[in-house]
């Protein structure tokens, strides 16, 4: 056990790569398996004919789960309902959570511009927590345990401190070593939450630089790997493993838990687009038997493109004009594909099913 006390600044933390032997056996078997589920999952994501399907939904599902992680808690309900259109008056919760979905896509389309980096983190919590964030230049910064209230670790203090391993961090990221690039994904999420680099908003950061270093390294090309969904099922081992590395050294089990969490994710988010396949094709079929003179593939393609549908997304789509498109809704809503819902002064057409596929575990849904 390390000589450590959590409420003092653990300073001393150890820089990048770890000196312990991390690669064993059995790490390297789970590492075989995490990376043949990724690339299942990223050739799954190629299936789609418009791949706006994933990425307007998925992402929707990892912050959803990523804040409540942080006890930051909504519905992948409103998530989707305010996902184009944020209200004035929407609640916190989900104000931030749908922060951290922006926060994701933004990272996305800037990961071949600009390297993983300090900067990149401190523009990704900015975004989530919606003020600028920068790295903590004031002490006072520890982690309680939520039901005791137990200091149980304070990260290091000081900025320049903080920035010098960062820097080690950002070099271990992008360092052509021997590691595979799933264990040190593992190495440096740890490392990350331990630097602890902000006074809030730190996990939320650090997963979505997971998902954003998977597409760095080229497998993934989208960020749909749903994460935090494994962590929230696992939410006690996620911090007991990430103390442990800090107490005990023990990487092995914190590097194997999340291979785990990247297969597990990996299997259930395929299943999840092949579900969404099907009722793709299923509601093509039934627009074609009772919405003939309506229907089109990029119809369809906007009824899946989010579960809630507007008016507007038609004529953004340029299937329709106003009023042409309401008559559309109409008809989708009259054959039982969409359900209408009045939302202040807006109507609002909901896919059901699809609604229903995407909030729930299951991956079954009922046919028309």
């Amino acid at each position: 056990m390390r000589n450590f006390d959590p409420q003092q600044p653990f300073n001393s933390l150890p820089a990048l790569p770890p000196k312990n032997e991390v690669e064993t056996k059995a790490i390297l078997k789970s590492c075989i398996e995490a990376r043949a589920s990724l690339a299942k999952l990223k050739q799954a994501a190629l299936m789609l004919p418009n791949q706006s399907v994933l990425i307007n939904t998925l992402p929707l599902l990892e912050a959803q789960a990523s804040s409540e992680i942080e006890n930051i808690v909504t519905t992948t309900d409103r998530m989707f309902q305010y996902a184009e259109n944020i209200p004035a008056n929407i609640d916190p919760d989900t104000k931030e959570a749908l922060q951290y979905r922006t926060a994701l896509y933004e990272g996305y389309l800037n990961i071949e511009k600009r390297p993983l980096n300090t900067t990149t983190a401190e523009k990704i919590c900015s975004t989530i927590k919606g003020v600028d964030m920068a790295v903590r230049r004031t002490p006072g910064t520890a982690l309680q345990n939520d039901r005791t209230g137990e200091i149980i670790y304070t990260p290091p203090e000081g900025e320049p401190l903080i920035r010098n391993k960062l820097a080690n961090w950002e070099v271990f990221l992008h360092n052509d070593g021997d590691l595979d690039v799933l264990i040190k994904m593992a190495i440096s999420h740890y490392q990350f939450e331990a630097i602890h680099p902000f006074t809030d908003g730190n996990g939320r950061t650090g997963r979505v630089l997971n998902l954003l270093y998977l597409i760095d390294v080229g497998l993934l090309d989208i960020p749909i790997l749903y994460l935090s969904r494994f962590v929230i099922q696992n939410k006690a081992d996620y911090y007991r493993l990430l103390l442990e590395v800090t107490t005990k050294c023990n990487w092995e089990d914190w590097v194997a838990f999340m291979l785990r969490a990247v297969q597990e994710t990996s299997d259930w988010t395929v299943a999840k687009i092949n579900a969404i396949l099907k009722l793709m094709e299923t509601t093509c079929d039934f627009m074609r038997s009772e919405t003939p003179k309506i229907y089109s593939a990029e119809l369809v393609e906007v009824l899946f493109n989010q579960p809630y549908c507007r008016i507007s997304n038609l004529e953004k789509a340029g299937i329709a004009k106003r009023q042409t498109g309401s008559v559309y809704l109409g008809q989708l809503t009259k054959a039982g594909i969409l359900t209408e819902k009045k939302v202040g002064r807006e109507k609002i057409y909901i896919n059901p099913r699809y609604l229903r596929l995407l909030t729930t575990e299951a991956n079954n849904f009922k046919a028309f």
